[in-house]
């Protein structure tokens, strides 16, 4: 019902603006009784043998949310019932940002993609905190952290820990995003030696606190080789427990979209089914060269089982979805879990 009836109503309408009526839908309609038990019920699959043990927490399945869908921490709750495994907010920054100007959610119908250049727009790391306060604790929360847009390279390290700080009483993992094509991320999160000395400043406060809580970087798909080998060797330098592979892509090679389509549009991150096999070859790379030494959460044009499967099978550990959960619908998770079993 969702693909044939559902989605081509939600596609009439801006991306942006849909996604915010979504959002208030699910909200109103989880206030209503027994609606909650409803959704539980026809999406959630209870089952042991789904449970995964990664980076010391107990995932009762390994299908999760990717950050960008609930930014501000608002729909966590609400989201937990349609039978994820975890669930990632973000990403967040110390202070609200509205992001980059309108319009910049873009829709790619003849590739199933998605374009976005959003540039972090949320409500500020007090806000999603205020919200996290309001866990009834259904499921694993991840809190992505980034850097307010704009600000001297001297406070990028100070941004990162403000937000790591803030959440590190309301989440059960971090990640640290570096990586968002969207932003005008500056050239010095791209430096390793930076990346070595903001991730070691994290860790430092991270050991500080009475429960160390479990680090990953976010990766881009576009990077080589070379850049791959370089996040192996940061991730064992200052022992953060793995990566999230991966972002949204830059590239624009092989799409069905029109060139002139895409000139319209113009920058942005793509995600969605063109990501697919980039995001499975950056799992695959950094599983084999590293001899699985970390933690792999993959993402990145998972529409399938047979997407989550080969995710799993090229050495993640987890995976997440987004943009497939709003062209295939809520019932994914349980296809995709059920699938699993």
């Amino acid at each position: 019902m969702y693909k044939s009836i559902i989605r081509p109503l939600l596609f009439l309408f801006d991306p942006e603006k849909i996604h915010h009526f979504t959002f208030n839908a699910i909200k109103i309609s989880f206030l209503l009784p027994l609606v909650a038990w409803l959704v539980r019920k026809f999406y959630t699959i209870e089952d042991k043998r789904l449970e995964r043990k990664v980076m010391g927490l107990t995932f009762k399945n390994p299908v999760g949310l990717a950050a960008g869908f609930d930014k501000n921490a608002a729909l966590y709750n609400e989201l937990a019932n349609f039978g994820f495994g975890f669930i990632e907010i973000g990403t967040v920054t110390p202070k609200a940002q509205s992001g980059n100007p309108k319009k910049r959610l873009f829709r790619l119908l003849d590739d199933q993609g998605i374009i976005n250049r959003m540039g972090f727009n949320n409500e500020g790391v007090a806000s999603a905190v205020e919200k996290l306060k309001k866990n009834k604790g259904k499921v694993i929360i991840g809190g992505n952290i980034g850097k307010n847009t704009g600000i001297p390279d001297d406070q990028i390290t100070s941004d990162y820990l403000e937000c790591f700080m803030a959440l590190h009483p309301y989440v059960d993992y971090f990640v640290v995003n570096v990586s968002c094509p969207n932003v005008g991320v500056t050239a010095k999160l791209q430096d390793k030696a930076y990346l070595v000395e903001l991730l070691e400043t994290l860790q430092k406060e991270n050991a500080q606190q009475a429960i160390k809580k479990p680090i990953l970087l976010k990766i881009a798909p576009d990077l080589n080789p070379q850049q791959l080998d370089e996040i192996i060797e940061v991730v064992a330098q200052t022992q953060i427990n793995g990566v999230i592979a991966s972002n949204t892509s830059v590239d624009r090679s092989g799409l069905k979209t029109s060139e002139s389509k895409l000139a319209a549009i113009g920058n942005g991150g793509l995600s969605g089914k063109p990501i697919t096999d980039k995001s499975t070859g950056v799992i695959r790379y950094l599983a084999d060269k590293s001899n699985k030494a970390f933690t792999i959460i993959g993402v990145g044009g998972v529409y399938s089982a047979q997407d989550a499967k080969d995710k799993l099978a090229a050495g993640a550990d987890l995976v997440q979805v987004y943009t497939g959960f709003i062209y295939e619908g809520p019932a994914m998770v349980k296809r995709i879990n059920k699938a699993l079993l």
